[in-house]
């Protein structure tokens, strides 16, 4: 496999022989309003042109409609025609942007040789929590490839332990960025994502959603000094910047 951040949470994932595009956020730096009153977003330029992001994908999976998941310009470049895997609640406003191969991910998909199981997904808490709306995240699963838990937009649940403890996944992929909306995270921090390398020793943990949007309070080194000080290795943390790309090999395979 092989995963390539773009930006906040949108991946390229080389995968049993497809490419998947999850969340595409494509908006120019500084095109897009201020969520947290600091600056416009994105706080990052895309790293690569937003055509190379969408060549030659074959399924598309959003999570949910927030703009720094699916922002208008990845709306306008997508070509109406993709594949695309959605929560059920999303999938009429998808068809009214003109999307016309639209699958709600209810319990799970397959296809392309690919199995897809949704996770759920808590994005927020207390009064924050009906603000942000319904969430998902995902199991990516398929022969010769490793297991793959994309946690998506949530902050660390028991819900989330209990996946991870359930799949015993390969790769996690977290959103680490501690995005904040009224005092209150929304995503994952640098504590909550230790703690998420702490329960899966054996899960090498890909931290995303990171400088990219300026209601985001956690920065990459506050993170990687956080894992650091709780003993958590560079090799079990990876923390790509922008438009880095990973490989991790089929289980049972040499590194």
């Amino acid at each position: 496999m092989r995963l390539q951040l773009i930006r906040n949470a949108t991946l390229r994932l080389t995968y049993a022989g497809c490419t998947l595009l999850i969340d595409p956020y494509l908006a120019p730096r500084h095109s897009l309003p201020t969520i947290g009153g600091h600056e416009p977003n994105p706080t990052s330029e895309l790293p690569v042109p937003a055509e190379a992001v969408l060549e030659g994908v074959d399924l598309t999976l959003i999570s949910h409609l927030h703009p720094d998941h699916f922002d208008p310009l990845a709306q306008q470049l997508l070509p109406s025609s993709m594949p695309i895997l959605c929560q059920g609640v999303d999938v009429e406003a998808l068809r009214r942007l003109g999307f016309t191969n639209v699958t709600p991910l209810e319990a799970s998909w397959q296809g392309l040789g690919l199995l897809i199981e949704r996770t759920p997904g808590t994005h927020g808490s207390g009064h924050v929590l009906p603000l942000m709306g319904e969430v998902m995240g995902f199991v990516l699963r398929a022969a010769g490839e490793p297991t793959v838990y994309w946690a998506g937009d949530t902050i660390l649940t028991p819900a989330v332990l209990e996946t991870t403890m359930r799949v015993q996944p390969e790769v996690i992929v977290t959103h680490s960025g501690g995005a904040l909306w009224d005092g209150l995270p929304i995503i994952m921090d640098a504590e909550q994502t230790v703690a998420v390398c702490q329960a899966a020793p054996q899960a090498t943990v890909v931290a995303t959603h990171l400088e990219a949007v300026d209601h985001a309070a956690t920065s990459r080194r506050a993170l990687r000094e956080a894992a650091t000080a709780a003993g958590i290795s560079p090799t079990q943390l990876r923390i790509p910047a922008d438009g880095e790309s990973l490989i991790f090999a089929a289980p049972g395979s040499p590194a």
